[in-house]
């Protein structure tokens, strides 16, 4: 089989697999896309048709988090915790339908300016490559200050740094002493895994239960399917207002070139600079849903491209989450040497094979979103269980983790996971921060203490 084709297979697989997951409310990002990215990694899958995969999965997902968000009222994933509100506006008003098409045409609007800003801008920043990968270290410890400063936690993620280094420090050399080898699949899934993680822990803990013990199931009120258009593709072009697809297009480019922040973050900001300068309820919830959806994928789909492209380490908080595999995943790819996508692929590459990615996305979960998103909703609801979909995952972890560090490497991701995620659930320090400490601890410790 051609590379052409593989890698239209591999974001054919992507698309439909992440389009089903996207259904499933809560299913935060990095805990599903690191084990999926990361198993088709090590099961030897072409650089250029893992890139495909990766794009694929990443405008499924987001395109099809929008059903939850807009017809019952809950975040389908993290990125989408910002829309809820302008989302519930609009089933107030018994439009939540008119909420869903705004968000899935913002986002491929979002997605199409992304990928060609992202090359170009990775191609430029690749003139200062050598300068980042000398210096990874300490830039990867000025970046978990900032990523921590701005985040939700704050000033308990910047105090939690150096102990948080410390942890991982002493689990990497415990590991070593046993294996006399380096492990980083299994932290990295660990952190991945974390907030689901606590979340058991937390139900079976007798005393922390009850913060999250309900007494009935949640009724949710889903409204009747509608369509306004012909044929089976809707042209998200027409969905959208002349100023709308506007506000997008800046929006998507801007949040694009700043891939170093957070993707809520900049959902959220875009969101409320667009929305401050719209009036009336109505027309303010559907530009700012077209915009935040749009913004979300840019800023994945620039977070992870810029630093592939130009550096080959994970400088951004989306490349250091779901799009690490992509970067480091021993032995087939690791950042110390640079051995990655970022050797494999050239700047044409990324664009040709991200943009393959994106169109058979599109061409699946776009329309099968609009068309069916309501029957879609009502199978999940019904037949899915969120405990055997987070039953799922950590199973997927254990397996490469496994693979990776055999018994060494589960009880490794569970300590990892058990650590981070309650200090996620807990104090607010994200995954995003975690990484980049990940990424840093060595640089840290043999600072402070020469080890």
């Amino acid at each position: 089989m051609s590379l052409l084709m593989t890698a239209i297979l591999f974001a054919f697989i992507g698309a439909i697999v992440f389009s089903l997951i996207g259904l499933i409310s809560g299913t935060d990002e990095t805990a599903v896309m690191v084990p999926l990215t990361l198993l088709v990694v090590l099961l030897g899958a072409p650089p250029a048709a893992i890139f495909s995969f990766f794009m694929a999965a990443v405008l499924a997902k987001h395109l099809t988090h929008a059903v939850p968000t807009a017809l019952m009222g809950i975040p389908g994933d993290t990125t989408a915790v910002p829309l809820i509100d302008h989302a519930n506006t609009l089933r107030r008003m018994g439009m939540p339908h008119i909420a869903l098409r705004k968000m899935l045409s913002g986002g491929i609007i979002g997605a199409f300016i992304a990928l060609p800003t992202a090359v170009l801008l990775g191609q430029f920043l690749g003139q200062f490559a050598d300068f980042f990968k000398s210096s990874a270290g300490i830039i990867f410890t000025i970046a978990a200050v900032l990523i921590a400063f701005f985040s939700q936690g704050r000033w308990v993620s910047v105090l939690m740094i150096i102990p948080f280094a410390f942890f991982i420090k002493s689990l990497d050399m415990i590991s070593f002493s046993i294996l006399d080898k380096h492990l980083a699949i299994s932290f990295f899934l660990g952190i991945a895994i974390g907030p689901m993680f606590s979340d058991i822990l937390i139900a079976t803990s007798s005393s922390a239960r009850r913060a999250i013990e309900k007494n009935e199931p949640k009724k949710y009120q889903l409204a009747p399917e509608t369509n306004m258009w012909k044929g089976f593709f809707p042209n998200p072009l027409k969905i959208l207002s002349g100023e709308q697809k506007l506000f997008t297009a800046i929006t998507t480019f801007i949040s694009s070139l700043t891939f170093v922040f957070s993707p809520v973050g900049m959902t959220s900001l875009m969101g409320e600079i667009v929305g401050s300068r719209t009036k009336g309820a109505y027309k303010k919830s559907t530009t700012s849903l077209a915009v935040m959806n749009g913004v979300t994928e840019s800023t994945y789909i620039a977070e992870t491209i810029i630093p592939l492209i130009a550096f080959g380490i994970p400088l951004s908080p989306v490349a250091l989450g779901p799009a690490s595999p992509l970067f480091n995943a021993p032995p087939v790819f690791t950042i110390d040497p640079v051995n990655n996508l970022h050797t494999y692929l050239t700047s044409w590459e990324f664009f040709l094979y991200g943009a393959i990615g994106l169109i058979v996305a599109a061409l699946i979960a776009y329309p099968f979103t609009m068309n069916y998103a309501r029957k879609a909703s009502v199978l999940v609801m019904k037949f899915i269980s969120q405990e055997a979909i987070v039953a799922m995952f950590i199973g997927l972890a254990c397996l490469l983790a496994f693979h990776e560090g055999q018994v060494v490497g589960i009880v490794l991701t569970f300590t990892v996971a058990a650590v981070g995620g309650l200090l996620n659930r807990i104090l607010g320090i994200g995954a995003g921060v975690q990484f980049m400490v990940f990424y840093a601890s060595a640089w840290i410790m043999l600072t402070m203490f020469g080890i």
